[in-house]
Parts: C-alpha cells; sequence; structure tokens
C-alpha cells in the first residue's frame, strides 16, 4: 500500500500527464501527506459532482461544521473523489464552489481511515476557485467514461467507487440544498408489484387494530390502500447510530376507514419512491405505536370515512422484519371492498370563499415560476437545515386572477425542478392562507404532491369531474397568445406587508422582524445560498439613485458581461422594444474607436449619452398602458447584451462622468456649463445616473462608521419572458446549483431581459452609524408577476408613495388600448425632498444569489404614521 510508484487504472494507454494522478503520486512518495501543487505550475481541473452529508461526531472534540461534503474534480484525463476540508465550507454555502466551474487546488493531502483496511482519499485543503463555466468540461464528451483515480491498495474501497460518502461511518449522501429530497443510487424508483394470488381470507381490518393495541396478539395481514403520502421526513443528527433516519407517513385505508402507516428508516429508500396514491399494498409483520400527536394529518372529510388515529401501523427493515407486497393495479378485485381516491379540487373563482387553513386540491395552467429559494426551519433543534420552496402563478379559466401558490419541496426533486410555464400543474394538499390586504394564497403542506405534463397519466385524479372541466378550457386557449403572458425566474415575495407595521405582529405571516442596522450587517454576512430572509429597519432615506446602464462592459471572471440600455421604468409591451436603436449602435461604436483620453473622445461619449437616452425616451413615449390584465405576468424582452450589478463600479462611473460632462462644457464653451447645484438638486437629465441627496448627507457620511454597499440590481433579479427553444437553460438558472454536472445543463446562457431602470437608496440607520444600500424596482405593469395582489389605492407618484406603495401609478395594462403616462424618474425624483430627515420603516427582501451577488430590495417604506407603537 506504500508503493507510490503507480496508480490503478482500467483503461489502458491514457496518458500519464495528467494533473491529477501527478498529485496522487506526489502525495504517495511524500511523507508530510501534504503537497502545494502551485509548486508545478498545476492547470485547473474542473467540478462534476459535489455531494453533501452529516459531519461525524468525535469524541471529546468540538464539531464546528454539521455537515461534510465530497468533491468530485476531473483533469481531462481521470477523475478524482476527494474530500473537502470543512474550512472550506464557506465556499458551498455561497455556492462559490460548484459544479460545473474550475477551482485550482493549491494544498491537499492524503487521509487514511485507520479504522478499515484499505481505505484513504485525497483531501482537498486550499484551493481557488476560477471560472464559473469550465472550458475544460466543454472539451470533455463523456465525464463519465473517465476513469476514477485510486491509489493502489485502495482499488477495493467502497466509497471511492460508488455513490456513497468518503467518511465510511455514514451510508448515504444527502440532498445539496435540502434533506427533504432524497439523493444517490440508493433510492428505488420502481418496486416490482406482485401478481401472485394473495390469501385474503386471514385478513384484518383497520377498525380491530386500535382494540389490539397493547395486548399479544399476532397481526394479521392486512390490505389497504394508499390515499394520501407525505414527504420524507429526515431525523439524522450526531451521535445517532442509524445508517438511514428517515421516515415517512402513508394514509391508508380499507372498508372500514383510514390510518396513519409509517415507513421507517432502510424501507424508506427501498419502498418510497415507488409507493404513490392509489396504491394497494399486502402487508405483513408490522407493528402498531400510539400515534405521534403533535405531526400534521391531511384533511380527508371528503373522503366520508372514518379515521383511527388513536394508533399507527409501523414497518421496519428488522424486529421484526416487515414484508411488502405491492399489489399489482390488475389483481386488484372489486370484492375486496377498497375504497376510491378522492379529491377536493377548488376552482380559483371560489378560494376566496375557502377557509383559512382549510386543505384543496388545485389544477392549473402555469403562466409565471420563480427562483428556487431556501429559508431556514423554524425551531429547528437539529442540525441546520432548510426548506426549498418556490411561488407559482397557475391560471384555471374560472377567474381573471390566478392561483398564488407558494411551493415547498415534496421529495419529488424531478417534478419540482422541472415546473415551467405552460404546463398543467396538479397540487394537492394545499393549505389556503388569507393576510390582511392581499389577496388569497396556498402553500404546502406536509402532505402535498404535486405533478406536472408527462407524470399525470395512471394518476387517479385523471377522471375527476374538475379536471375534466379544466382539460376542455385549455383546449380553447391559442400558445402563441398564453406565451405573451408569462414569466420564469426573478425577485418575487408574497403577500404584501402589512399596511401598518407594528413589532408586536412580528411572528404574523407577512410582518417583518425588526432588526438593528449592526444586526442587519450580520444577516447578510451570514445568508447561505438562494437564503431568502425579510427583514425591517428604521432609519432614514438619505440619498436615491436612478441607475441606468452604462455603454461600456466589464469584465467578470472570464466571461464579459454588460449592462442594457434602458429607460424609465416601464416594461415594453410586445413588440414596442426593437433591437438596439441606431443611435445605440453609435454609442457603441464611438466609444470603441475614440481615445478616452482626448476631448473629442470625451465629447463623441457624451454625445451618443445623450442620442441613446433621447431614442429610449420616444420607446417610453410609445409604450403606454392602463388598467390590469387577466393573467399577472412579465412582459420584458430580451436583448442582445448583459446585465449586471452596480456597485462600487458604478460609483466610480458616475464620478468618471460628470468629471467628463464638465470637462466637455468647458471644452465646447456651451451655454449649458453651468455650476453644481444643491444636492437636493436632480443631476443632468441626460446624465446615466439621476440622483437626490439629503442636504445633511455629507456629513453624516463622514460619522457613519460602515457602508454596507449592497445595492445593486443583479441579472437572476428580474423576470424574464418564457420561449420553448430556451426552456432548459430557463429552468437550469431558475433551480439551484445541481449536484451533478451535466453536458445538457451545460446550455449557454440566454440573452439577458431588457430591465427598466431601478432606484438605489441609501438608508441610514437610525443612529447614524451604519448605512446601507438597497434596490427598488417598482412595478410599473399589470403584467409584472409581482403586481398580483397589490393594493389598488391610487397615490400621487412621489418618491414615499412609490416606496410604500411599491408601484407607479396608474398601472399599465397591455390588454388595454388606453392612454396612461408613467411619470418620468426626473419627475419623481423631483419630490424626493419630502424624504428630508424623514424617520422611516424599511422592509426589505435580502437573497444570497451565490458566490459575491447579495440582493438587497426594498418591499415596503413606512412613514411614522403607518407605524403601530402597540
Amino acid at each position: 500500500m506504500e508503493d507510490s510508484s503507480s496508480c490503478s487504472s482500467t483503461v489502458a494507454g491514457l496518458p500519464r500527464a495528467s494533473f491529477l494522478q501527478r498529485t496522487l503520486e506526489r502525495l504517495s512518495s511524500t511523507q508530510r501527506l501534504k503537497v502545494n501543487p502551485e509548486e508545478e505550475a498545476a492547470a485547473p481541473v474542473a467540478v462534476v459532482a459535489l455531494q453533501r452529508y452529516l459531519s461525524e461526531k468525535t469524541e471529546g472534540l468540538e464539531q464546528p461544521e454539521i455537515y461534510n461534503y465530497d468533491v468530485t474534480v476531473t483533469d481531462g484525463v481521470w477523475r478524482a473523489k476527494c474530500r473537502v476540508h470543512p474550512s472550506l465550507n464557506g465556499l458551498v454555502h455561497s455556492n462559490t464552489l460548484r459544479t460545473g466551474g474550475d477551482v485550482d487546488i493549491t494544498q491537499c493531502s492524503y487521509v487514511y481511515d485507520e479504522r478499515i483496511l484499505g481505505h484513504g482519499y485525497i483531501c482537498v485543503e486550499k484551493l481557488r476557485c476560477g471560472a464559473e463555466r469550465s472550458a475544460l468540461l466543454s472539451r470533455v464528451k463523456d465525464v463519465g467514461s473517465l476513469p476514477m483515480l485510486v491509489r493502489r491498495g485502495m482499488e477495493c474501497s467502497v466509497a471511492l467507487q460508488s455513490d456513497a460518502p468518503l467518511q465510511v461511518s455514514r451510508k448515504h449522501y444527502l440532498s445539496l440544498w435540502n434533506d427533504d429530497d432524497p439523493e444517490g443510487d440508493i433510492w428505488t424508483s420502481e418496486c416490482p408489484s406482485s401478481d401472485t394470488v394473495l390469501d385474503v381470507s386471514k385478513i384484518t381490518l383497520l377498525c380491530s387494530l386500535e382494540s389490539c393495541f397493547r395486548t399479544t396478539w399476532k397481526p394479521l395481514p392486512l390490505l389497504v390502500k394508499i390515499i394520501h403520502k407525505s414527504r420524507l421526513r429526515y431525523y439524522g443528527k450526531f451521535g445517532l447510530k442509524i445508517d438511514y433516519p428517515y421516515q415517512a407517513y402513508f394514509e391508508v385505508a380499507d372498508q372500514s376507514g383510514t390510518m396513519s402507516l409509517v415507513l421507517w428508516n432502510e424501507l424508506c429508500p427501498e419502498f418510497y419512491q415507488s409507493l404513490s396514491v392509489g396504491t394497494v399494498l399486502y402487508i405483513q409483520n408490522y407493528t402498531l405505536k400510539q400515534s405521534y400527536p403533535n405531526r400534521s394529518r391531511p384533511q380527508m372529510d371528503h373522503h366520508r370515512m372514518k379515521s383511527f388515529n388513536s394508533v399507527e401501523i409501523c414497518l421496519n427493515h428488522h424486529n421484526p422484519i416487515s414484508f411488502i407486497t405491492v399489489v399489482s393495479p390488475k389483481s386488484v378485485l372489486p370484492q375486496w371492498g377498497l375504497p376510491d381516491v378522492c379529491y377536493k379540487f377548488t376552482p380559483r373563482s371560489e378560494l376566496e370563499n375557502v377557509m383559512h387553513d382549510s386543505a384543496c386540491d388545485v389544477i392549473g395552467l402555469v403562466t409565471f415560476v420563480g427562483r428556487v429559494e431556501r429559508v431556514k426551519r423554524q425551531g429547528n433543534k437539529g442540525p441546520e437545515k432548510y426548506w426549498t420552496y418556490r411561488w407559482i402563478h397557475a391560471v384555471d379559466g374560472t377567474s381573471d386572477l390566478p392561483f398564488v401558490l407558494e411551493l415547498f419541496s415534496s421529495s419529488q426533486p424531478e417534478v419540482f425542478s422541472s415546473i415551467c410555464p405552460m404546463t398543467y400543474l396538479v397540487c394537492t394538499q394545499m393549505r389556503v392562507r388569507h393576510v390582511e390586504g392581499s389577496l388569497p394564497y396556498l402553500t404546502s403542506s406536509s402532505e402535498t404532491e404535486t405533478f406536472i405534463t408527462g407524470y399525470h397519466k395512471g394518476q387517479p385524479y385523471v377522471s375527476d369531474t374538475g379536471v375534466k372541466r379544466f382539460i376542455q378550457w385549455t383546449k380553447t386557449l391559442k400558445d402563441n397568445v398564453v406565451l405573451q403572458k408569462t414569466a420564469v425566474g426573478g425577485h418575487y415575495c408574497y403577500p404584501r406587508p402589512p399596511q401598518e407595521f407594528s413589532q408586536s405582529c412580528a411572528d404574523s405571516l407577512n410582518q417583518a422582524p425588526l432588526v438593528a442596522a449592526a444586526d442587519l450587517k450580520k444577516e447578510l454576512e451570514t445568508l447561505h445560498y438562494r437564503e431568502h430572509k425579510k427583514v425591517a429597519i428604521q432609519g432614514q432615506i438619505t440619498v436615491v439613485r436612478y441607475m441606468k446602464s452604462p455603454t461600456t462592459t466589464e469584465s467578470r471572471g472570464t466571461e464579459e458581461v454588460r449592462d442594457v440600455s434602458t429607460d424609465a421604468c416601464e416594461h415594453a409591451v410586445s413588440g414596442a422594444h426593437k433591437h438596439p436603436s441606431t443611435a445605440e449602435q453609435t454609442s457603441a461604436a464611438s466609444s470603441t474607436s475614440a481615445s478616452p483620453d482626448s476631448a473629442s473622445g470625451r465629447k463623441r461619449r457624451i454625445q451618443t449619452r445623450k442620442a441613446t437616452q433621447s431614442s429610449l425616451n420616444q420607446v417610453s413615449t410609445s409604450a403606454k398602458r392602463c388598467g390590469r390584465s387577466i393573467w399577472c405576468s412579465s412582459v420584458i424582452r430580451f436583448e442582445p447584451s448583459e446585465f449586471i450589478c452596480f456597485c462600487s463600479y458604478r460609483r466610480h462611473k458616475d464620478t468618471e462622468e460628470r468629471q467628463e460632462q464638465e470637462e466637455e462644457e468647458r471644452d465646447s464653451g456651451s451655454e449649458e456649463a453651468q455650476a453644481v447645484e444643491g444636492r437636493q438638486q436632480l443631476q443632468n437629465q441626460d446624465s446615466d445616473v439621476m440622483s437626490w441627496e439629503s442636504s445633511s448627507w455629507l456629513k453624516q457620511r463622514q460619522e457613519v462608521s460602515e457602508h454596507l454597499v449592497r445595492g445593486g440590481l443583479y441579472r437572476d433579479s428580474v423576470s424574464r419572458r418564457f420561449t420553448f427553444d430556451e426552456k432548459n437553460v430557463l429552468l437550469q438558472q431558475s433551480n439551484l446549483q445541481p449536484t451533478r454536472w451535466t453536458a445538457e445543463g451545460n446550455a449557454e446562457a440566454i440573452t439577458p431581459v431588457l430591465c427598466p431602470g431601478y432606484y438605489q437608496v441609501t438608508i441610514l440607520g437610525i443612529n447614524k452609524q451604519i448605512a446601507v444600500d438597497a434596490a427598488y424596482l417598482p412595478v410599473v405593469s399589470s403584467d409584472d408577476p409581482r403586481a398580483v395582489g397589490l393594493p389598488q389605492d391610487p397615490h400621487g407618484n412621489t418618491m414615499l408613495s412609490c416606496l410604500a406603495s411599491g408601484f407607479l401609478c396608474p398601472l399599465a395594462d397591455t390588454g388595454c388600448n388606453s392612454v396612461s403616462t408613467l411619470p418620468e424618474p426626473e419627475e419623481v425624483l423631483a419630490t424626493a425632498t419630502e424624504l428630508e430627515d424623514t424617520h422611516v420603516v424599511c422592509v426589505l427582501d435580502l437573497c444570497h444569489l451565490g458566490g459575491d451577488e447579495m440582493e438587497v430590495l426594498i418591499n415596503k417604506v413606512y412613514r411614522v404614521t403607518e407605524v403601530s407603537l402597540k
């Protein structure tokens, strides 16, 4: 085993000049078992898999990291499965270390498991993350066909050769971003059903089990049908000596009533994926246990069957070994008396009449799918866990309004990640939520299941009258019309904050907790990838800038990213925004040809910015709409350029452009040359940035101890129109980073959306010690998904009223021929003087978008008169 002369290979003729192979050979020959690959000009390797599992608790040592990660990398010749040192876990939490990207391994070691013969692995201790899109992977035809690099003597190591953690005390991997989804090869997707003749003469009914509890009684077989299925529950924690700590609840029924059945531990990977609603089971060797009183249960009143809730049926892999037979559908006989599966489909037109927290089933045509986000579980005593969820709009033809669905992961990852516009969506056991000031919405329960186009075949609900009515309605639709009302991704938060802010209501569904400015900094620093939080801070608004895109480019990593020139906060109707105008093309050409240091170059850049602004103003004037549309979704158009965030770069750009403007005025001797206005005045309207600044900000800025510059708007912050051609890429971008890299998921990024300008707002904490920048993107059209549930009360389009309401008034409507003109940014900014020394409470949406992208968006601003001190 100490022979370091070679590494095992199953493929003959492979070149030996491989970075991974060379590194392993050096690790085998050094006594330190550590190397610094930079000593030999290490080449980057690509990450093809990143897998998570619960850490092993070590006696007598602190356990700062809850999870461990294994990473599989390739240099194009070999693959190597390595352990990520716990000190690098933060790179995973921020999605900086990610599949599909390149990394430079700068320090690693070889670790033997001293308790097991023949098991060792490379531990990556230090690395640098390179390009997010690996150039190396684009040259590899089939990553899975590359041989796995294994040190001589370790060929029999199961963990190195199979889908199992390198820390062999753990038997399986967890889903990378939550604990609810099955992950890995251990989960059997198909369990063969039995066509054998069953002896049902000696079965027992569910109604008799309650009386048998706590008696010495040998259980007779059960013949039952599954009528509800819960999501998986993972209960693993440090010190728990259970290899597969999983649990899943099913509600089963026979002719006498219903009862809960619990699948435990090893039986979950074996049976969970193959047991579905409507499946008939023949069960032998089970135990009875008193029901857990605090768990959630499905609402089954519509089944009109008696429920036996005092005991539950437990199926285990041992003590005793339970035997489960899945009965083939064609073998099920009518004389068994098994009940039909019933549903309670609620049309959108009747949703307002359904009581709060009632359960219902819904079917609809998806028009909007939000990006997948994560939120921490409340009151969790075990390892830190996250829920994953996304917001969805779906219409069913019974109302002008869509269903608003808060859909959490339901242990159906293949369905959850594939939801997209133009699909038929069925969600069962959704709970109704009524919130004051917003339309009712539906949220998942533990018993929710979701089905989309491609998964409906064979489901019991296909014969339901509500489903048949919906299918008939969809036949009257035209795809090209519906596509104009679709959107994917972007920031979305529902329901809206209440009209009055009260700290005593912090536990309500839509009230954000009030935090100190110093706590806000901590919240930003501790956010994980795609984690969403809603918080409120009090202070005053000192600066408001309206941001437009520059005509220059800036590199980000190895990719060139360019902003989109935009006009006032107004979305374009179909056909209103064309390809870049002649003025915009001239702008790009001029900025390229002119020397940045020459007076003529500065003059040309200023002229082209003015030309661009003029052409965009014409587009803005032509895009006039009013009212509300039937389906609320984005109609933002794509343009052949890219969208980036403004932060420190934007501040530098502002200064540079102001200097250029002043120099141009001096060079030309124009009558427009004049002294800089007071700080409360707007900048020149032809500039790329217009702003208002508090008269006291210059002095206050000197006293601020820290300024959190997080106020940019990112590409992932804005929703996009859905198209079938770009379906896969849109799904990839709106979903979480995958555990495994695939060539299909490496499609070129789509052309970004043409986004209207946004406002960057500087909020100074009430104690004037910490300031934070936040972006404000107002709703300007009823076609925006965020327009659903907005209040209809008109306002004066002042800066403060826009921040308080979240939209410009009146909302434009693509389906209305009436004329309505939205205010220009300079008109809104001209009213910002009322923000001077005004005490406000700002509700902020925080979301970590991955890497160094931290989204901070203003959801709502409260005046002091709208704050309750109770």
